[in-house]
Order: structure tokens, then C-alpha cells, then sequence
């Protein structure tokens, strides 16, 4: 069975703070690539951002990926802040030619067939000083991982507009039903 569980869905939309207070309950979690990378770039003074060089920010987060889904264990539910098929989303939703090795991971690189996605919310959405997009690209991103995930053949649950308590115990709740319990 497979534990990895990706959150997806627009920028702005509450995964990484369901995540974080599943984190606080002692769920362990692989963190989301794209604010890494751009951390990363903008401390080196690099030039792979989505503002700058939009295939090599893709590039650098399909690397980080991988490198995510090597260093997660499986044998206990682990919660995925994005996924590699993100990577392929964000490609899509920026007409990015797709690498082969990106195609190649999204087929190779599994997860649980659940994917939770995270509607945008306009009332929680706030630009910092590494998402620029507008709310309206949330929406677009929205609707481009919703394609994605189903292309790769995955169900999308989605997560109800709530609390982020109420929204972690309900992804508690499908996944006691679908993923093995952690150890």
C-alpha cells in the first residue's frame, strides 16, 4: 500500500498549514519543493525563479522532487506538501515544453490514488515575498493540477472549505479508510 499523500491545488489554498498541524499531531511530512527552490535561489542570488527563468525553476523543483519522494519513507503515512505531477501542472499551466525525465517521473514516482486538493479560498489567500501570483493564477493553477493529477490517473478528494483542524481530521478520517497506519 502506498503511505505517500499529496495535498495539491492553487498557491494560497491552506495545505501547507493542514500540514503543519498534522506535523504538530507527529504525521511526518515531505515540504513543498517550490518555496525551497525559491528560497534557495534568491539566498544564492540565482537565477532559477518562476519571475526569472520559469523552465529552470521547474527544472530545480523536478530535482528536488525526487529527491523528496527518495528520502520519504513508505512504510508509514507521510503527507506531501505537492508532488512531482505538480511539477508537470506548473509546465502546463506556463506552456513549459515537458522534459522527458519530468514525463518520465510522473509515470515512475507513485503515490497514494488519493490526492487531496485544496480549493482556492480568496479569503485566506496572501501574497509574501515568494508567492507573487495573483489570485486569479491560484485559480489557474487550481485548474491545472486538477488536470494533471487526473491525466496520471489519480482521484482527487477534495478538502472542504473549513478550519484547518476541521480539515485535518477530515484527511484523517478518508485516510484511516485508505493508507496504511502509521507505525
Amino acid at each position: 500500500m502506498n503511505n505517500r499523500v499529496v495535498f495539491t491545488g492553487g498557491p494560497g489554498s491552506g495545505k501547507t498549514s493542514v500540514i503543519k498541524f498534522l506535523e504538530q499531531l507527529g504525521y511526518p511530512s515531505a515540504t513543498e519543493v517550490g518555496r525551497k527552490v525559491i528560497q534557495t535561489q534568491v539566498e544564492r542570488n540565482g537565477g532559477a525563479l518562476p519571475w526569472k527563468d520559469k523552465v529552470a525553476f521547474r527544472d530545480a523543483m523536478v530535482l528536488e522532487e525526487l529527491n523528496n519522494y527518495k528520502v520519504n519513507d513508505n512504510t508509514v503515512l507521510t503527507f506531501f506538501d505537492r508532488s512531482i505531477i505538480d511539477s508537470y501542472g506548473y509546465s502546463q499551466l506556463e506552456q513549459i515544453a515537458v522534459s522527458e525525465l519530468l514525463l518520465r517521473s510522473c509515470r515512475e514516482l507513485t503515490y497514494h490514488k488519493n490526492v487531496f486538493i485544496f480549493p482556492p479560498l480568496e479569503t485566506i489567500y496572501k501574497n509574501d515575498i515568494e508567492r507573487k501570483q495573483d489570485f486569479n493564477e491560484a485559480v489557474a493553477t487550481y485548474h491545472e493540477m486538477v488536470n494533471a493529477y487526473k491525466k496520471f490517473g489519480y482521484e482527487l478528494i477534495e478538502v472542504p472549505k473549513l478550519s484547518i483542524r476541521e480539515r485535518a481530521e477530515f484527511i484523517l478520517e478518508v485516510c484511516s479508510h485508505s493508507v496504511q497506519k502509521p507505525i
